[in-house]
Formats: C-alpha cells, sequence, structure tokens
C-alpha cells in the first residue's frame, strides 16, 4: 500500500513543527540568503534501508539549478547531524 505526504492543509502541527525546525537549519547551515528558498517534504520510499518515507530537501537558489538533498528516515526522526551529514556528503558544491 502507498502513502503520500503532499496535502499541507491536512497537514498535523508536529509535522509542521518538524519541516520548519529542519527547513531552519539548511538555511542556517548553508547561510542562505532571504532570496533562497527551502522545502522539506517526507515522500514515500521504497528502499529498505528509509522505512517507508524518506524526507528531501529542495534548495532553491538565485542563479543555480535547484539542488535535492536526501535522509533515508521518516522527517520526524531526521536529527541534526542526519541533516548536515546529508548535505555534506551531497555530490555538487552544495556547501558553498
Amino acid at each position: 500500500m502507498a502513502r503520500f505526504f503532499f496535502n499541507r492543509r491536512g497537514q498535523d502541527p508536529e509535522t509542521a513543527d518538524v519541516s520548519r525546525r529542519l527547513t531552519a537549519l539548511v538555511r542556517e547551515v548553508l547561510q542562505l540568503g532571504e532570496d533562497d528558498g527551502v522545502t522539506v517534504s517526507e515522500i514515500a520510499c521504497s528502499h529498505p534501508e528509509c522505512g517507508d518515507a524518506e524526507t528531501v530537501v529542495l534548495i532553491m537558489r538565485l542563479g543555480r539549478k535547484t539542488e535535492a538533498v536526501k535522509v533515508l528516515k521518516a522527517m520526524r526522526l531526521v536529527t541534526e547531524d542526519d541533516l548536515r551529514r546529508a548535505l555534506a556528503d551531497a555530490p555538487s558544491d552544495i556547501l558553498s
């Protein structure tokens, strides 16, 4: 059975709080400006490591292609260390 996680209106407050916390952390780690965008979403995942859900972070900076970083965990389970590691391990120059 597939699970979908895209209805923000029906999003529970805990999920919204986690998303805001992770978004703020990404903005801090990458030192993003006001014109740069970040989204943090949870999607269904069939990979054995992720336990049915993974967290996807999209970083949208002016003048650059949108970059995606994934953490193979449900959003509520993502720690600061998990997120920092995912950003550092990104294949692009995401940290610069």
